[in-house]
């Protein structure tokens, strides 16, 4: 695969991205422009009513991000010529038949001219309500396949984790009977339960979460987005035929890497929630195994990722194959554990605190780490099964059991809690993901001087103490702090 072969097979083509507004989408987006301003179109699905409100949220929350000022840079006074040649963007819903676009024409001109669909629409938000999860996640994809095919996404395992397709009906713990169509109507009868007891939208809301994790931790999954994701997977697998379908799977997404500047994140999510809580003194604690790995990867690399899969599977037949799995992720190549995390979180802010709203810098130090999870898994079962009343006793139960050392748990009680339930099964992970499919994708661009500074995507060129001292952590406080 040579510098040129890259470039030539993405001149003329035209990409759909659904879910356009999202971390990746954009920097996947913004890639595509930069090194190949001469694909034929983008079509970049918003979910949005109309034209106007999908325009203003393009001009909002995509192209005004500091993450295209290097493609304005290079551009010039030809930037908005460039988006107006080559963007076209898309009101639309991927809950909705025809990823709910109205515009008949425009459906037409999409399944004629697009030559690869690429889904990235999706709630990554580990705390999402059920219903709302599933059908974006799950339904969601396969109302993306079913677009397609007019036009021509791990859980709590140990040990190495290949990159296959999960089938209708794999579970990750081995328990029995999950049914998509199940699922669904599971949800259905709780939101009729909801409204039959006339129940408030903040309870309804809450009981949906909660619903959401117990049902993915029913059958191994750690939380509701990694679960209705792998659903997802698994309606595609089913209804593909012999439709070419490429999955990559990355691991946690952190800040940029390289391109087209390091350090660029946006949002409030995965392991920025602890830098965030630690930074602003909202952590009294830690938990965690320190020995544990942490799979990290920088959003750049995972779009490389996807840029080099969709070249080399483009113009491939996959009539006899299965669903194609990269998982790009570092812990098979360069793993980084817990306890380094937490170590370049403290250097760096003892050295640049966060200065409050007051102005005043918080200050930060070594904080205890809880090694163990048999008081959590318990309070964690009863809170469940505790009325409003119960559970405000729990929690002050809870408090005075860990007594002055976690003082500060007390007023933070809440917040603390719902972290160490979203995250309690990655703190004490015990899998490495198996990324073998992915190194031969990097192989052939690894050996053609160019290609490799182009779509870089081997972890093992990162040095984990510089990235988080000098990229990630800075990048944090600057796009995420502020």
């Amino acid at each position: 695969m040579e510098m040129a072969d890259v470039v030539r097979q993405l001149e003329n083509s035209s990409i759909i991205v659904a879910g356009a507004a999202g971390f990746l989408a954009k920097i996947f987006v913004e890639k595509l422009l930069r090194v190949q301003p001469n694909m034929k179109r983008l079509y970049l699905l918003l979910r949005a009513e109309d034209k106007k409100l999908a325009a203003q949220r393009f001009n909002s929350e995509i192209i005004s991000k500091n993450l295209f000022r290097v493609l304005k840079e290079e551009c010039g006074p030809n930037f908005n010529t460039l988006i107006a040649q080559k963007v076209t963007v898309v009101p639309g819903d991927i809950t909705c038949v025809n990823l709910g676009v109205e515009d008949l024409d425009l459906l037409e001109e999409m399944w004629k001219e697009v030559d690869v669909v690429v889904n990235v629409a999706a709630t990554t938000n580990f705390d999402e309500r059920y219903d709302v999860s599933l059908s974006i996640n799950t339904m969601g994809a396969m109302r993306v396949l079913n677009f397609a095919k007019r036009s021509y996404v791990s859980g709590e395992r140990k040990g190495l984790i290949l990159e296959n397709p999960y089938r209708v009906g794999d579970t990750l713990n081995g328990t029995s009977g999950l049914d998509i169509e199940n699922e669904k109507r599971i949800i259905d009868e709780k939101l009729k339960e909801f409204k039959a007891e006339n129940a408030t939208e903040k309870d309804v809301k809450l009981a949906m979460k909660n619903l959401g994790i117990q049902r993915a931790r029913k059958f191994g999954w750690p939380n509701t987005y990694v679960f209705t994701k792998a659903m997802g997977e698994m309606l595609l697998g089913n209804l593909k035929a012999n439709f070419p379908i490429v999955i990559v799977r990355p691991t946690i997404v952190t800040s940029t890497y390289k391109e087209p500047f390091p350090g660029w994140v946006e949002g409030l999510r995965t392991i920025n929630s602890f830098v965030v809580g630690y930074a602003q003194g909202k952590l009294s604690f830690l938990l965690g195994d320190p020995n544990t790995i942490t799979d990290l990867i920088p959003g750049d690399m995972v779009v490389n990722a996807m840029v080099a899969a969709i070249v080399t599977h483009m113009n491939k037949s996959n009539e006899e194959e299965e669903i194609i799995i990269y998982q790009v992720g570092s812990s098979a190549s360069n793993p980084i554990s817990y306890s380094s995390i937490q170590d370049f979180g403290q250097r760096y802010f003892m050295k640049h605190p966060w200065i409050d709203g007051e102005g005043k810098a918080v200050k930060v130090g070594k904080i205890p780490v809880l090694k163990t999870m048999e008081i959590f898994h318990g309070y964690m079962a009863l809170r469940y099964l505790l009325p409003l009343k119960g559970l405000e006793i729990l929690n002050a139960a809870f408090c005075q059991y860990f007594g002055g050392l976690y003082h500060n748990l007390c007023r933070k009680i809440n917040y603390a809690m719902r972290m160490i339930e979203l995250y309690e099964p990655y703190l004490f992970f015990k899998g490495i993901y198996d990324d073998m499919n992915t190194e031969r994708l990097r192989q052939p661009i690894r050996e053609e001087k160019g290609a490799e500074n182009m779509l870089y995507f081997d972890p093992k060129s990162i040095n984990w103490e510089d990235y988080f001292m000098n990229i990630h952590l800075p990048g944090v406080v600057k796009y995420v702090f502020g």
